[in-house]
């Protein structure tokens, strides 16, 4: 059966290793990310007219950072593996087994970029909205790193593009959810929002837009998704993962509205002087 469909190729998730010390894909993945990220960052803050430089680019992606390595490891612990948890406590920093958390790694960055704009005195929903271009970037490289590390799959297909993972005990093909991850949550999403920042928008339209695309592109990739395993469904068929994607949506439409109340009230002061 398995022959009918692709085989996933032989990578080896390590690209070399020296002494104890090994470079992964996974990780070199994100590294590409964060340093596209980086560029496309400082771009705008050269086109920014002095409303941002490159040394608070420099310091909102360190808070990003942050962010997202102890927010997503604080959301995988607490939203998907918390009965674990309350066995072994000292799992929670055991952050060389793995496990790291969307969800948790944004509240991780939403976290930071309010403690950036108060530290800078910007506007929350502005420091939002420099910061939403850039989430895509790394996200879809981390779907490449998933990918390359055969992990993540999806659910079983017929489809001819199914592929048989070589670590699946039941070596049936799969959707590469991946990939289908790579392409609606990366580069779709990606340029989504890298046309709404090109011109002036209305105060969180591209945080609330960003919200909003994740949101809906995850819940419907998790269709296609294998739910995790220690899991499964939640009720019906939906996953923990699209339970966690709701919130995200309304959280959007809220942002955006709050924007666009905070753009007219801003119009009609204006306007009275």
């Amino acid at each position: 059966m398995s022959s009918e469909f692709i085989q996933f190729p032989a990578i080896d998730p390590v690209i070399f290793s020296v002494g104890p010390v090994a470079i992964r894909w996974y990780g070199l993945m994100y590294l590409i990310g964060f340093i596209a990220a980086m560029f496309i960052a400082n771009r705008a803050a050269d086109n920014s007219k002095g409303e941002w430089t490159r040394d608070q680019v420099s310091d909102l992606l360190f808070y990003g950072f942050l962010g997202v390595i102890l927010g997503g490891r604080l959301g995988y612990v607490f939203f998907y593996q918390f009965e674990y948890l309350l066995v072994e406590p000292m799992y929670l920093f055991k952050i060389w087994e793995g496990g790291m958390s969307f969800h948790g790694g944004l509240l991780g960055v939403i976290t930071a970029i309010f403690l950036f704009a108060r530290k800078t005195n910007k506007r929350f929903l502005a420091v939002g909205d420099f910061v939403a271009p850039l989430v895509p970037i790394g996200l879809g490289m981390g779907r490449i790193g998933n990918f390359i590390n055969a992990e993540l799959w999806g659910r079983q297909t017929d489809m001819a593009w199914g592929v048989v993972f070589p670590n699946d005990p039941l070596a049936v093909p799969r959707h590469p959810s991946q990939l289908y991850e790579f392409a609606l949550e990366g580069v779709v999403l990606f340029a989504i929002l890298y046309w709404i920042v090109r011109k002036p928008r209305t105060l969180g339209l591209a945080s609330g837009t960003f919200l909003i695309g994740y949101g809906v592109f995850r819940t419907f990739i998790e269709f296609f998704r294998e739910p995790d395993a220690h899991l499964g469904f939640i009720f019906a068929n939906i996953t923990q993962g699209q339970i966690l994607s709701f919130p995200m949506i309304l959280t959007g439409v809220i942002i955006i509205l709050i924007g666009r109340n905070m753009q007219a009230k801003a119009a009609i002061a204006g306007a009275s002087k």
